[in-house]
C-alpha cells in the first residue's frame, strides 16, 4: 500500500469515528430541545442527559486529530481550503464553541434546566454538520477557481446548487437517524420503555428522508454525468451492502426487536457508505485541482504521522471503551441510581 493511501485511510477512520459519535451527540441535543417544545421532556430528558453528560467533552477529539492530520499529511490543503473555507469553517467553529458553552451552563450552572440553553444547544447541533457538509460539496468540483490571489469560492453557485443542499439534507437526516437509533437502544438498556418507544418512532420517521436524500444525490450525479458517479459505479457493491444494512436496521426497528443488533448494523451501514464514498472520491481532495499524490508531505514526516495517529487511535478506542463501560452502560448509571455528572 502506498504511504499516501495509508495516510488518507488513517484520517478517514478518525473522521468516521467523529461522524458516528458526534451524530449521536448532536442528535441527542436536538431531540432534547424538541422534547421541551413538544412538552415530552419528561419522557426523554433524563435518558438523553444521562448519555450526554460523560461524552460531550470528548466528542471533538476525533475532529481535532483529523484536521491536524489533513494539514500534516497534505500541506497544500491549507493553501486550497484555508481561504475558501474561511466562512463555513468559522461558522462551524463558532457553533461548536456556542454548543459547548451552552451545555456547560445548562448542566453545571445554577440555571440548570434552562430552556433557552437547551434549545441553543440542540439547534447548533444541526447547523454544525450542515456547515461541515459544505466541504464535501466543494470537493466535488465546480465551485472553486484558481486566480492570481489564490483559490476563490463561488458562493452564489454554491448556495444555489441542488447538490449542495442535497448533501446538507443528507448530513442533517443522517445525524438525526443515527442518534435516534442509538438512543432507542440506550433507553431500552436503561429500562425506560416510554423513551425507547418514542425514540424508535423518531428513528422510523427520519430513516425515510435519509434514504431518499442519499438516493437523490446518486441520481443527481448520474443526471449530470458527474466524474464521481463513474467511480461510484466501480464500487457499487459497497453502496448495495449499505442499503441492505439500512433495510435490516429499519426492519428490526419496525419489529421492535434486537435494538443492540440494529445499532451494530447501523454502524456497518454507515461504514460501508462512508468508505465507499472515500474510495470513489480517490485520488482527489479537491477536484480537479488537488490530489493526495501531488500534495503529500515528505516520506519521513508521513511515516512519523502514521505512527503517531495509529498510536492515538490505540489510545482513543480503549478510552472510549472505558467511558462506555464505566458510565454509559454502567448498571447503576443506566438505572439512574448514580446521577453524578462526569
Amino acid at each position: 500500500m502506498d504511504i499516501e493511501i495509508l495516510g488518507i485511510s488513517v484520517l478517514w477512520i478518525f473522521l468516521f469515528g467523529y461522524v458516528i459519535i458526534a451524530s449521536i451527540d448532536f442528535g441527542a441535543g436536538f431531540f432534547n430541545a424538541y422534547s421541551l417544545i413538544t412538552k415530552k421532556n419528561h419522557i426523554l430528558s433524563k435518558v438523553i442527559k444521562r448519555y450526554l453528560s460523560p461524552v460531550w467533552e470528548i466528542t471533538n477529539v476525533f475532529l481535532v486529530f483529523f484536521f491536524v492530520g489533513i494539514v500534516g499529511f497534505f500541506p497544500q490543503t491549507a493553501y486550497y481550503y484555508g481561504t475558501i473555507l474561511l466562512v463555513p469553517a468559522s461558522v462551524a467553529l463558532i457553533l461548536l464553541a456556542i454548543r459547548g458553552s451552552y451545555y456547560a451552563f445548562e448542566s453545571y450552572s445554577t440555571l440548570r434546566g434552562h430552556k433557552g440553553y437547551a434549545f441553543a444547544y440542540g439547534i447548533a447541533g444541526l447547523f454544525i454538520p450542515a456547515a461541515f457538509s459544505v466541504i464535501l460539496t466543494i470537493s466535488e468540483g465546480g465551485f472553486v477557481t484558481i486566480q492570481d490571489a489564490g483559490p476563490k469560492l463561488d458562493y452564489p453557485a454554491l448556495f444555489t446548487s441542488t447538490l449542495s443542499w442535497s448533501i446538507v439534507a443528507l448530513s442533517v437526516t443522517a445525524v438525526l437517524y443515527i442518534s435516534a437509533v442509538f438512543l432507542t437502544w440506550y433507553a431500552k438498556k436503561a429500562g425506560d420503555s416510554d423513551a425507547s418507544d418514542l425514540m424508535r418512532k423518531y428513528a422510523l420517521i427520519w430513516g425515510i428522508p435519509l434514504i431518499v436524500s442519499a438516493i437523490g444525490i446518486i441520481l443527481e450525479f448520474r443526471a449530470e454525468k458527474h466524474w464521481h458517479y463513474e467511480n461510484m459505479l466501480d464500487i457499487s457493491w459497497l453502496f448495495i451492502i449499505s442499503g441492505t444494512l439500512f433495510l435490516a436496521t429499519y426492519w428490526l426497528l419496525w419489529r421492535k426487536a434486537k435494538y443492540g443488533l440494529a445499532v451494530i448494523l447501523l454502524i456497518l451501514q454507515f461504514a460501508a457508505a462512508f468508505f465507499a464514498y472515500g474510495f470513489s472520491h480517490y485520488p482527489y481532495l479537491l477536484y480537479p485541482h488537488l490530489t493526495i499524490h501531488d500534495s503529500f508531505t515528505n516520506q519521513a514526516m508521513a511515516i512519523s504521522l502514521v505512527v503517531v495517529f495509529i498510536a492515538g487511535l490505540c489510545l482513543l478506542i480503549p478510552s472510549l471503551y472505558l467511558v462506555f463501560k464505566l458510565f454509559i452502560f454502567n448498571k447503576g448509571y443506566l438505572s439512574g441510581d448514580d446521577e453524578t455528572h462526569v
